[in-house]
């Protein structure tokens, strides 16, 4: 049933923009799903679903996407004890972290092989990130922010 359910779920957000997770627990529910709005919540975690921008301007639900390659469990407390906050400038992403931390983070982005990251440069407490376009450092910077467990700024 879970597995379905996920299935169902992946189709939904790669044929529509779904922003909200009522939206998608209605979705669901109209595919014959019994979900409560908690229901919907674990799934997107357990997917490791982001936020992304959208062509409308408006975010929705996307999977990461690591050229074929899934975020290594043992990256995630890197993003949840070091992520202060991230944000982009143009094709530039700059993420802040704990002092000491940014070395760390930038290897864990690194190896995580993100589609449209031409490298990064870490510091104490910071990290740049340089991306192809400024579409892809928008898509970056939620893709952070979820991995870290959301906004921490």
């Amino acid at each position: 049933m879970k597995y379905d359910r996920h299935s169902a779920i992946l189709d939904l957000i790669q044929r529509e923009d779904i922003e909200t997770q009522e939206e998608l627990a209605s979705k669901l529910r109209g595919l014959g799903f019994e979900v409560t709005q908690a229901t919907v919540s674990r799934d997107i975690k357990e997917l490791r679903l982001v936020k992304v921008a959208g062509g409308k301007g408006g975010l929705h639900y996307a999977a990461i996407q690591t050229g074929g390659v899934n975020v290594p469990e043992k990256l995630i407390p890197v993003f949840s004890h070091a992520f202060v906050s991230a944000d982009n400038a143009s094709h530039l992403v700059v993420v802040k972290t704990l002092s000491g931390m940014a070395q760390a983070l930038a290897s864990a982005v690194d190896s995580m092989k993100l589609a449209g990251i031409l490298g990064s440069v870490a510091g104490d407490d910071t990290v740049l990130i340089i991306c192809k376009t400024e579409l892809r450092a928008e898509e970056i910077v939620a893709a952070l922010r979820d991995i870290a467990g959301g906004y921490h700024a």
